[in-house]
Order: structure tokens, then sequence, then C-alpha cells
């Protein structure tokens, strides 16, 4: 079993070379602002009618597309919580989009992903415990799986990567 590589970068996931990328997707599948928007544009509009074509995915879940015009061969939407002061379960809401990511991604064969900060922007989450739950449940993921070698968080912001790197990466 090849040993899984975490690593964390600034960067533009929407170019990356990675068999998936991962948006922070709401539950409709919508294209949005932030994250999700830029992959929407760089994806084209097939993204958004393959995203029709699912319909929803609830929170904590994550499903998967074609990447369309992107490098990536995937695009795995994973929906995180909307932060709610962390008594509304969202830490097995947001470990749970992120694991269910993985599973996707290696489910249809992928040895690469790129992930943003889920949950961190428009929907609140503290930018060190969501961190914290993202890097602790991809090692929980890479410790068991095996499939996926690569994992790299993309940091639009230094504030975002200092955080990954707190928690070793």
């Amino acid at each position: 079993m090849t040993p899984m590589h975490l690593s964390a970068i600034m960067g533009d996931i929407t170019t990356l070379d990675v068999d998936a990328i991962v948006n922070a997707a709401n539950a409709r599948l919508l294209p949005g602002g932030g994250v999700c928007g830029a992959i929407h544009r760089a994806a084209g509009p097939a993204l958004a009618a393959a995203c029709a074509a699912i319909g929803r995915c609830p929170t904590g879940e994550a499903c998967i597309t074609p990447g369309f015009r992107l490098p990536a061969r995937f695009v795995v939407h994973a929906v995180g919580p909307q932060w709610q002061g962390g008594a509304a379960g969202e830490p097995a809401q947001l470990a749970g989009a992120y694991r269910n990511a993985l599973v996707a991604a290696r489910d249809a064969g992928c040895t690469s992903i790129a992930f943003p900060a889920i949950s961190t922007g428009i929907y609140g989450y503290p930018l060190a415990e969501a961190t914290r739950i993202a890097v602790e449940t991809v090692r929980a993921f890479g410790a068991e799986a095996g499939a996926l070698t690569s994992v790299v968080f993309v940091c639009a912001r230094e504030d975002v990567l200092g955080a990954y790197r707190g928690e070793g990466v």
C-alpha cells in the first residue's frame, strides 16, 4: 500500500492537474460564489447541467461529476455545514463531507484529489477547527483506504495556508 501524501499550497484549484477537485458545494448543487462559482465558471455550463441532473446533495455528503473543461477529470461536490456555533452537529457533518468526497474519488479510480477549505468561507466555520477536522479526517481515511496517494489542500489566502501548516501539512 502506497502511503498518502498530504500537502498544502496557495493556488487556484481550477488549474490543478489532479484526478479530482472538490467543490465546496451547496445542497442544491447550484453555481454559487467563492470556490464553487470559480469551479463552475472554469468547467463550463455542462457542470451546472450535470449538477441539475443530480438535484440535491445533503449536508455532510458528496457526489461526483465529470470535470468537463477543467484539467481534473472529476469534480467532487462536498456539502459542508453552515456554522451555527458548533452544537448542531457541524463537526460530524464537516468530517462527513471530507470523508464522503474521498470515498467518491476513490470509487471513481482517482489517485489524487485537491480540496478547498470547505465551509470556511460564507458558511462561517472557524478556520482552525475546520482545518483540524479536514486533516484528521483525511489522515484517518489514508490509514485505511490506500487508493488515493496524493491529497492537496488548496488555499486562497495566507491565513488558510498557515492553518494547514499548523496541522503539520
